[in-house]
């Protein structure tokens, strides 16, 4: 298992499911509309709409497409 980033700052947080455990999984809070104080990730980075995370349960990193915001745009000639 890779370790926590030294980066990694609980004050950045993100709710999105982690595709490697789902720990969130069955979660009454995280079904819900509201934030569970449980299964969050941690926010590492972001690019415009995508965002680097990692799960402090298993420490998986990913990166995160929201499908919000700017969106490049091809250059037609």
């Amino acid at each position: 298992m890779l370790p926590i980033d030294p980066h990694a700052d609980r004050s950045r947080r993100a709710w999105v499911d982690c595709p490697r455990c789902a720990d969130n999984r069955g979660c009454v809070h995280c079904a819900g509309p509201r934030a569970c104080t449980e299964h969050w990730r941690y926010l590492l980075a972001h690019r415009g709409r995508r965002l680097q995370l990692q799960c402090p349960t298993c420490a998986h990193l990913w990166e995160h497409d929201t499908g919000f915001g700017y969106t490049p745009r091809r250059h037609r000639r």
